[in-house]
């Protein structure tokens, strides 16, 4: 390894290695040796594409390229953070008001995750699934999902143009051009789905949730309502702990949920006020089902309260924490997950449904299905 590879491994790996080495957050336990190992090859690999690539090397750029890699190789949140983005993150700047309603994952490009009822995107025809290969002409390959969404907000009333593709039909991209709006808040809704079944819609989780379910139960209750479908599909946004604060209306004793650490494991349990709502409940859940919309649903599965109908959830259960380098850049990491009652992870798994239901294919552009095989199959579970 020559000096000048060992002064940027030093440079950019020394803080990895320090958490590694105390039990950082590199996703395995790694001893001294083979960490040291390990950095010896990548330093070989640095010396070989320096001496033998056809053009001079920008060691910055293929420094934080492997950076890239490194993070890309432990779960689709995990990011490596040029310095402005890192001190964007660390103070919590707030995003511009104006946004296109859409949640976005690192999948090889940007994934949209969910779409929101009502957006500039939903407007457009997006959808949970559609990848984003680029946003007002730059590439989303090398972009963590974290600029991806701040890049896609923007003032209320500005355009973004996005090259899109539907993730089920491998054609063309196709190149949109959205203004984006004023976000609002979602609002948990309910109406009643058939004869003494109440539906309940949960977009997102929130503080409020939990007494928006329980005052949209009561009310359908009084309508007649015996048993319940609530939809999460699509439900994305929120923190992890409100999913399983809105699973204590539902569970009346056992676990509700594990919070992992590096160091350890927190059980958290329904307590003697939990479990108001007895009656049966079906879950509406798809790939843009996440976060907190998970956590609840595997509350409520794990619990046998509820069955799971639809497609698999999307697998996004973690916190990150940013890990600072020497020269301002980061490293968003996962350092907290959530698992199941039962103790199986989520995040970058999902939770399989109960009743799988095939999706029907919507070409770009195509009209929404009138029907909804979905609620279709909960309604039959619920009168079994």
């Amino acid at each position: 390894m020559t000096s000048r590879t060992r002064l940027w491994v030093l440079a950019v790996s020394t803080p990895v290695i320090a958490f590694a080495l105390i039990g950082g957050y590199l996703g395995q336990a790694m001893t001294r040796d083979d960490t040291y190992r390990n950095l010896s090859i990548f330093g070989d690999v640095f010396d070989l594409v320096v001496d033998n690539y056809v053009e001079e090397v920008d060691a910055q750029k293929a420094m934080r390229g492997a950076l890239r890699g490194l993070t890309d190789g432990l779960d689709s949140e995990a990011a490596f953070l040029t310095a402005d983005l890192a001190r964007s993150f660390e103070a919590k700047e707030p995003p511009p008001a104006g946004e296109l309603g859409v949640d976005v994952t690192r999948q090889y490009y940007l994934r949209i995750i969910s779409v929101r009822a009502g957006s500039p995107a939903a407007k457009a025809g997006l959808r949970g699934g559609d990848f984003v290969r680029a946003i007002d002409g730059r590439a989303t390959r090398d972009m963590s999902a974290y600029e991806g969404a701040r890049l896609l907000r923007g003032p209320v009333g500005s355009k973004v143009n996005l090259l899109v593709i539907r993730s089920n039909a491998p054609a063309e991209p196709h190149e949109i051009t959205l203004v984006r709006e004023r976000g609002t808040a979602a609002e948990v809704t309910s109406r009643m789905a058939g004869a003494a079944v109440g539906y309940v819609r949960v977009p997102e989780f929130t503080n409020e949730t939990s007494g928006r379910i329980k005052q949209a139960v009561d009310a359908l209750a009084k309508s007649g309502a015996t048993r319940y479908v609530i939809d999460l599909r699509g439900t994305s946004r929120g923190d992890l702990d409100e999913g399983l604060a809105a699973a204590r209306l539902f569970v009346k004793s056992g676990t509700l949920g594990v919070r992992q650490t590096k160091t350890g494991k927190e059980t958290f349990t329904a307590q003697g006020q939990d479990g108001a709502i007895t009656a049966p409940v079906a879950l509406l859940v798809d790939q843009g089902t996440s976060g907190a919309g998970e956590v609840f649903a595997a509350a409520l599965d794990g619990n046998d309260r509820a069955a799971l109908v639809g497609e698999r959830t999307l697998g996004r259960a973690a916190r990150q924490q940013l890990v600072k380098l020497a020269d301002g850049s980061a490293l968003l990491l996962s350092s907290v997950r959530y698992l199941t009652p039962g103790g199986q992870g989520i995040h970058d798994k999902g939770l399989t449904p109960d009743v799988d239901v095939d999706q029907p294919d919507v070409e770009f552009g195509g009209d929404v299905p009138a029907t909804d095989p979905t609620l279709d199959k909960a309604l039959e579970q619920l009168a079994k």
